[in-house]
């Protein structure tokens, strides 16, 4: 199963979502919601498994803000989630192979476990700290 984190005042807004390898399927997973700018998906492949080759055309998109998702590759990191309000709504510990997104609200990790490896993905173009994010004070 997903887990999906929502706005405390506006419970419908989907703030955060954590995958863990066990919420796998045998198919193709679209984990994020469609309107969403970061699209995340899973891909069970089997050996020669192919796709037709392609490349995507140019398509002027809006992106009110940066979205951000993390792949945990080796080690262990425990990850903050918080709400628009910047309330504390949840933590989890992930692992090798999980992954979480921020589609909006606050986060941060805190490293568990020497050489631990994490991609980070997140929408851009980044033009640096000052119109990418404000620190939370807590």
């Amino acid at each position: 199963m997903i887990e999906s984190f929502h706005d405390t005042l506006n419970k419908g807004l989907l703030l955060h979502q954590l995958i863990k390898p066990s919420d796998i399927q045998d198919n193709r997973l679209n984990i994020s919601p469609p309107e969403e700018s970061l699209q995340v998906s899973f891909l069970p492949l089997k050996k020669g498994q192919t796709f037709k080759a392609h490349k995507h055309i140019e398509f002027i998109r809006e992106m009110p803000m940066a979205q951000e998702s993390w792949v945990v590759i080796q080690g262990k990191v425990k990850v903050y989630y918080y709400d628009l309000q910047d309330n504390e709504i949840a933590t989890r510990i992930l692992s090798k192979g999980d992954v979480s997104i921020t589609y909006r609200g606050g986060h941060n990790y805190l490293t568990l476990e020497d050489e631990t490896i994490v991609y980070e993905y997140k929408t851009g173009p980044y033009l640096g700290q000052q119109y990418d994010k404000v620190f939370l004070n807590n």
